[in-house]
């Protein structure tokens, strides 16, 4: 028996979740026995049906253009899903990536593959000499961005499937390289 489905390519689920809300309270906060220092910051973010969700913004959590957050920002942030996480209400995240919603500006992070593709499969990358390439620490990156988990910012997209871009600027997730 020949089922059609065995010619497609396994699902691969996507290794970044995503929330976008509104930042309604931005306060220190601790994690495990480390006191309240101002390092991290708790940001409770309401989402567009009202919901709550908890993110935790450590130093390691890359911002978009390096803006400040704050109480009434229109933010999306972007949360590891193979990170361990408390089963609690509201549910509480260790925010990976964070940017602030702004018009003309599109961002997407998750894991590009040798041909510059995302893992859903709806963005390619077209990568020119005028890319600016970055770490999270605004440092050129020296090496390939293949192959490795991306902060893809750009302005403007074809309509094909994938949709394809040449980015204004990506930013390797250094932290989270490797398959």
């Amino acid at each position: 028996m020949d089922f059609a489905f065995r010619e497609r390519t396994p699902f691969k689920r996507n290794r970044f979740g995503s929330v976008t809300g509104t930042i309604v309270e931005l306060v220190p906060t601790r994690v495990g026995n480390r006191r309240a220092d101002g390092c991290m910051l708790f940001a409770m973010v309401e989402d567009m049906d009202g919901n709550i969700v908890n993110f935790v913004v450590t130093p390691s959590t890359y911002v978009v253009d390096f803006e400040t957050l704050s109480v009434g920002m229109l933010c999306t942030f972007w949360y590891s899903m193979d990170a361990p996480m408390p089963l609690i209400y509201p549910p509480q995240y260790n925010a990976v990536a964070a940017a602030r919603q702004k018009n003309g500006r599109m961002v997407n992070v998750g894991y590009y593959d040798a041909s510059f593709v995302n893992e859903d499969q709806t963005l390619q990358l077209n990568l020119d000499r005028s890319v600016d390439v970055r770490t999270t620490n605004n440092q050129y990156f020296q090496g390939s961005p293949a192959n490795r988990n991306l902060v893809v910012t750009y302005d403007n997209s074809t309509r094909s499937i994938p949709a394809q871009t040449t980015p204004l600027k990506i930013v390797v997730l250094c932290d989270f390289c490797g398959k």
